[in-house]
């Protein structure tokens, strides 16, 4: 393998992580009303080397979730621990030393490039280009963004959506040079995304997210074949079959109910107001994040080893 090769060891472990919003009310005095939990007692871990995917639905928690590792936001609560320092609690000098080693490819090519500036301005590099931002094509704008993202020589970049604005054609050809980046310069992603097929090409594992909190973690191919929580198995199944054939005669039930919301989440298991394998226990008791089989944890009370 190259030298992208995974020795194991976490680059990354995200331990309790919480991020609360406060709502408030008043336009003078903001008195406060309430909070909405973003993100709500995460743990995971990325191996140095590999690319974590990140999956759920919209408004589960996973962009933050990034902003969080890149102390866009300071986290209400948690330790975030690259190579061993915390960024939830660097600053100064150390913080800035930690971006240097921590890069971000964000979602929106056409947003998140500054059109007054040529491309060689942008990366920072004496790179001479004729034309803006705003000329170029959105797969033209997500390359920049790449390079942008790697002018530093960072070891870790998070991927937040760095596909999904993208055409589908357009999209394989990103994918394709994410992924040999990652074994020509040994880079470590978190590939935060909602397309499970892209997910399963380019990811080593995944962990699935739900209303704030991990719900499954394992090897990716282990989760698309034997997905164990509830939710991951109503997730995948909710990916449509190429073969119209197939898709017509599919028996696909989907999940009952609207997610809740984060300002007042369900007590114990968040999932257990839509699950159809919820019990009384599951209306009090917050599950935790266990290894049930080598390597493939799940937050599910229900789930036997």
């Amino acid at each position: 393998m190259t030298v992208a090769a995974i020795d194991g060891r976490p680059l990354l472990e995200v331990r309790g992580l919480r991020m609360h919003f406060p709502v408030t009310e008043g336009i003078v005095v903001h008195r406060k009303i309430g909070e909405v939990k973003a993100v709500d007692g995460v743990d995971f871990w990325v191996r140095r080397g590999e690319t974590l995917g990140l999956v759920g639905e919209s408004g589960c928690g996973k962009t933050t979730t990034g902003r969080c590792i890149l102390r866009l936001e300071r986290p209400t609560a948690g330790e975030i621990l690259y190579d061993g320092v915390d960024i939830a609690k660097a600053e100064g000098n150390e913080l800035l030393a930690l971006r240097r080693r921590i890069q971000v490819i964000f979602q929106d090519p056409y947003s998140s490039l500054n059109p007054r500036m040529k491309v060689g301005e942008i990366i920072a590099e004496p790179i001479k280009v004729h034309r803006y931002p705003h000329e170029m094509s959105g797969g033209q704008r997500q390359r920049v963004g790449i390079a942008r993202a790697l002018a530093l020589e960072p070891e870790f970049i998070v991927c937040d959506e760095a596909v999904s604005a993208l055409d589908v054609s357009i999209q394989a050809q990103i994918v394709n040079l994410l992924e040999d980046l990652r074994e020509r310069f040994g880079l470590t992603y978190l590939f935060i995304a909602h397309d499970l097929s892209v997910v399963r090409h380019l990811c080593q594992r995944v962990a699935v997210m739900y209303l704030g909190h991990i719900v499954e973690l394992a090897a990716c191919d282990e989760l698309f074949d034997n997905p164990l929580h509830p939710y991951t198995q109503v997730l995948l199944a909710a990916v449509p079959v190429p073969d119209p054939n197939v898709e017509a005669t599919r028996n696909f039930r989907p999940v009952q109910g609207e997610v809740p919301s984060p300002i007042n989440p369900p007590s114990g298991c968040v999932f257990h107001p839509r699950c159809p394998i919820a019990v009384e226990g599951c209306r009090r008791t917050s599950p935790e994040l266990r290894e049930v089989l080598p390597d493939h944890w799940v937050a599910c009370s229900e789930v036997r080893r």
